[in-house]
């Protein structure tokens, strides 16, 4: 694919549930529990909510490639086109050698955030977080694919991806999630911003991968992050 295939194109993509793969271990360890430890009562909870969750999901994101940047180290400052963010220094440092930009969004739907708050609301407090948890891992693995596919992209043009990372996370302002919608379709995967820049539905994420020649994708980031409770710590993905 050439370069003019490439920049301003929008690249959209949807998975059924089943295509995540996403495991009863895998949950288990997201809630906490080292292999094995799980108490025996989750197991059939769990699974229950594998079976059911491609009914509750309505997976979809993409991304779109821009070229036109600009870096100012002094402020920590990306510009792309004609619309300005303030990355600050974590996040700046891991993009500024970037050529080009992809801006990305992604989404697990509506309906299993509203699963998990019924089930809440009917008294059902562990299978709703089990849901609720569900819906996390759904919209992170979906992204890791998306991913996955814009780096074996990039890739055919001899050119690598850093890793991704969103407002609100490495002292990145959350309001300018605003400004990143603003690079993308109106209604991009059917995702709107509220006022305060949070996303509807809930389970979505944005934000940016830088792409270049001397780009450098990091297995690990939590060492270069300053946040505790960061989405993606531990998260490991291939690129």
């Amino acid at each position: 694919m050439n370069k003019s295939e490439i920049i301003n194109n929008v690249f959209t993509y949807r998975f059924s549930f089943n295509e995540l793969a996403i495991t009863r271990s895998k949950l288990e360890a997201l809630m906490g529990y080292k292999p094995g430890s799980a108490p025996e009562s989750l197991s059939p909870i769990i699974e229950k909510i594998l079976s059911q969750a491609d009914d509750y999901c309505n997976i979809q994101g993409g991304f779109i490639i821009k070229d036109d940047l600009r870096f100012d180290k002094d402020n920590h400052n990306l510009s792309v086109g004609k619309v300005d963010f303030n990355l600050q220094e974590i996040v700046y440092r891991q993009v500024n050698k970037s050529e080009k930009m992809a801006i990305f969004a992604c989404t697990a739907g509506a309906g299993i955030s509203d699963w998990s708050k019924n089930l809440m609301a009917e008294g059902d407090l562990t299978t709703g977080y089990i849901a609720d948890v569900v819906g996390s891992e759904v919209v992170e693995t979906a992204m890791d694919k998306i991913q996955l596919m814009l780096s074996e992209q990039m890739s055919a043009t001899q050119l690598k991806i850093s890793n991704r990372f969103s407002p609100g996370y490495c002292g990145w302002n959350v309001s300018e999630q605003h400004k990143l919608f603003s690079l993308l379709t109106e209604n991009f995967c059917g995702i709107k911003l509220s006022k305060s820049a949070l996303m509807q539905p809930i389970k979505s994420v944005s934000g940016i991968i830088g792409i270049g020649r001397n780009i450098r994708y990091n297995s690990y980031t939590c060492k270069i992050c300053d946040m505790p409770n960061c989405l993606y710590r531990g998260r490991r993905i291939s690129a």
